[in-house]
């Protein structure tokens, strides 16, 4: 689920977030780092149980609209319990895994903030997305999976109110929210009927390395941060030390640390992935410095025969 580069962002957070405390604890970073990258799974556990929600109250709907007198709009549909008949979300309602995952962590976030989960239904009903669906006659899975995904990317992952609440629960979700937003409409796009509970659980990391390289990065960027700042130092001519932000700061030094330090990583690999970082969280102007910085260390430590790469292909 976490790719290398999201990986990277959370040690960056790590770092700027023990700057901005003043805490020089590598113990508590440690931990900050693996409660991050753990809640971010939570964040994807959560919107994903959001759906599971939605469902729920499209069936107490329903239900209510059996016992109603006057009939609406909804009620005149070819077939009022399509919604709830979707078979991609049956398939999250009914996820064995999901609910033991939810209840060993105790998330019951939605049944505590209910008023989310009406705010985003009333949206989605409103919407013609879901109005051309109930009265499409097709009924397949393909056109149930493309209706869930495009109502979530055009009302559930833009909703203002959700991103407020996930901003308000833990500040980190504010960039985790796209990140588990875009993996979540993938994960969907590649959905069956076939597909088991498991398949809406993915891992969190790929293998144990993935932690472990994100803690050494951490490591030793920290504790080698006097001699990164060495290595920076005459590179920027035109550029006072304390002058260059912060961010710019802790890259170029995540950047310098995987270079030195990371021997079965590529040269192009870490500049392509700090550079998109850079154009992401920096200024353009940032980006286009930080580039020039890590141009200039890289070739240095090629003539000087410091960059050690191995593997096939590696320099």
């Amino acid at each position: 689920m976490l790719t290398r580069r999201h990986i990277r962002v959370k040690v960056m957070q790590c770092i700027y977030a023990l700057i901005q405390s003043k805490d020089d604890s590598l113990v508590k970073q440690e931990k900050f780092l693996r409660m991050s990258i753990e809640n971010m799974y939570v964040l994807y556990l959560l919107i994903l149980s959001l759906l599971a929600e939605l469902h729920r109250m499209a069936e107490k709907h329903v239900g209510h609209a059996s016992k109603k007198y006057v009939a609406t709009e909804e009620d005149n549909y070819p077939n009022p319990e399509k919604f709830t008949k979707n078979r991609l979300l049956l398939q999250i309602v009914n996820n064995e895994s999901l609910k033991n995952e939810l209840s060993r962590r105790k998330l019951n976030n939605w049944y505590l903030n209910e008023e989310y989960i009406k705010i985003l239904y009333k949206e989605i009903v409103a919407s013609t997305i879901y109005k051309e669906y109930m009265t499409n006659a097709k009924d397949s899975y393909e056109n149930d999976r493309d209706v869930v995904i495009q109502l979530f990317r055009e009302i559930v992952a833009p909703n203002e109110k959700i991103y407020e609440y996930f901003e308000d629960d833990k500040l980190t979700w504010v960039d985790d929210f796209p990140i588990v937003n875009t993996y979540l409409v993938k994960r969907l796009k590649k959905a069956t009927e076939n597909s088991g509970d498991k398949f809406f659980l993915p891992a969190l990391l790929k293998d144990a390395q993935d932690m472990d390289y994100a803690n050494d990065l951490l490591t030793k960027t920290l504790l080698n941060d006097a001699k990164w700042e060495k290595e920076i130092e005459g590179k920027t001519p035109n550029w006072d030390n304390d002058r260059i932000a912060e961010i710019d700061s802790i890259i170029l030094k995540m950047a310098i640390c995987e270079l030195l330090n990371f021997p079965s990583i590529p040269e192009k690999v870490t500049l392509n992935e700090y550079l998109e970082i850079a154009k992401e969280y920096s200024t353009p102007k940032s980006s286009i410095f930080i580039n020039g910085v890590l141009d200039k260390l890289a070739k240095e430590y090629k003539t000087e025969g410091r960059l050690q790469k191995i593997g096939r292909g590696l320099q």
